[in-house]
């Protein structure tokens, strides 16, 4: 059996990826990048115990000259498309963990380099393949739900607990300077996802500044809303970032009858493990009649083990692995992922504007690529320049460098418990 040869960028959220390629009977690991030593020193421990061990190298460009048919890129949020576009360039397919880009700068040369390499770029936007979103897209495909006319998707994720692990107390971390629309794609991809229509415009809403993002050292705001209008008329709201309850849902309301998945309750229930779909279909249209109680849509794959976000993560590794080896994918391309993207870039452009709806470009087309060549436009000083923009709307906030300094003490002190 032919097997797709595959590397990782990232050992940390990379760690949990390359898992799913070295289970995989239809993968081969070649090899691991990482140049931090400490994450660097973890994955020489991890492959210690393993049957057979990866090439592990800090080095991106000797990770290049290696013979592979695709590489996972699970680096920082911020820095996925200047590694994506080398990988591309040098002829390798690409599988981008979120977000695609940072600026609209960098967005219209990923997609350039797609165009002209013709190599296959991912997009890693897993809750499109948490089973309700799956369900939903494959009752809208088939007609039975008839045309989107109102959707939601909503990502609330508590992070507090493990903030220390995620930022390490770095007060440039790309998670504690992103505005609070840049992280959009987990509420509005699956709709996109789902519906396979373009966003044409959108407005911003973002909430007051609060103790708990001052608690983190966050400059942004709590969390963030988009209201968009998608190619067809129909209105979505996505509402995405940080309150004190995690929450992930969604519901489609189309002209034939309505889909949603189960709230958290449900979620967690105990006889479903991954998450009810509700479904009111319309039955003089189709033979699915209304389930009031619920159901839990069939999985790919029947194993246990969940593999990471519900087999989610499980299922978008095989999808590339299948489209590498030429076979039936459900997987995001480059310009998918520009709707799932650029609503949340423009959203806040709409927020800075004063509340006004903002075109959302189709990046397809490269005269529309063309106007925002020279957008570097971004919270991180070190990319946007003279087009640098405040986190929060308002203006930063002002956090003590002793909130930086706990949470990095916290962090250290863990670490320093596991290595005893």
């Amino acid at each position: 059996m032919k097997k797709a040869k595959i590397a990782v960028l990232g050992g940390c959220r990379g760690k949990e990826i390359l898992q799913y390629c070295i289970k995989s009977e239809r993968a081969e690991l070649v090899a691991v990048c990482d140049n931090n030593p400490v994450v660097y020193a973890d994955l020489e421990k991890f492959f210690s115990t393993q049957e057979k061990k990866p090439i592990i190298t800090d080095s991106f460009d000797e990770l290049l000259k290696i013979e592979l048919d695709g590489i996972i890129l699970a680096n920082f949020a911020n820095e996925h498309a200047p590694f994506a576009i080398r990988c591309l360039d040098a002829g390798i397919n690409v599988m981008s963990e979120v977000l695609p880009a940072q600026t609209l700068k960098e967005a219209a040369e990923l997609v350039d380099a797609v165009e002209r390499s013709g190599k296959l770029y991912c997009f890693s936007e897993n809750y499109c393949y948490l089973d309700a979103p799956r369900e939903m897209r494959r009752l809208y495909k088939s007609g039975a739900l008839g045309n989107l006319e109102y959707a939601e998707g909503e990502y609330f994720h508590n992070c507090e607990p493990i903030w220390h692990n995620l930022t390490y107390g770095n007060p440039e971390h790309w998670r504690n300077i992103k505005h609070a629309f840049y992280y959009c794609t987990h509420s509005l991809g699956p709709i996109i996802h789902s519906t396979g229509l373009r966003p044409i415009s959108v407005t911003g809403f973002e909430p007051p500044y609060n103790d708990k993002c001052r608690r983190q050292g966050i400059l942004g705001a709590p969390f963030a809303m988009e209201i968009v209008t998608l190619e067809n008329g129909a209105l979505v709201r996505s509402c995405h970032g940080q309150t004190s309850k995690n929450s992930v849902w969604f519901s489609m309301t189309c002209s034939k009858g309505k889909i949603e998945g189960a709230r958290e309750a449900a979620v967690n229930a105990k006889d479903s493990p991954h998450g009810k779909v509700y479904a009111s279909i319309n039955p003089e249209e189709t033979v699915f009649c209304d389930d009031v109680d619920g159901y839990v849509p069939k999985t790919q794959f029947g194993e246990t083990e969940s593999y990471g976000h519900a087999l989610a993560d499980r299922l978008i590794v095989e999808n590339f692995i299948s489209a590498l080896l030429n076979e039936p994918c459900d997987i995001v391309d480059i310009y998918e992922a520009m709707d799932m993207f650029l609503p949340g870039i423009f959203a806040y452009k709409s927020v800075l504007a004063g509340g006004i709806p903002q075109a959302v470009p189709n990046f397809r087309d490269k005269a529309e690529r063309d106007k925002w060549r020279s957008d570097i436009s971004t919270t991180d000083r070190r990319v946007a320049k003279d087009q640098w923009i405040p986190s929060y709307s308002k203006g930063n906030p002002v956090i003590e460098q002793s909130v930086y300094d706990n949470i990095y003490n916290k962090w250290l002190n863990e670490q320093n418990k596991e290595d005893k």
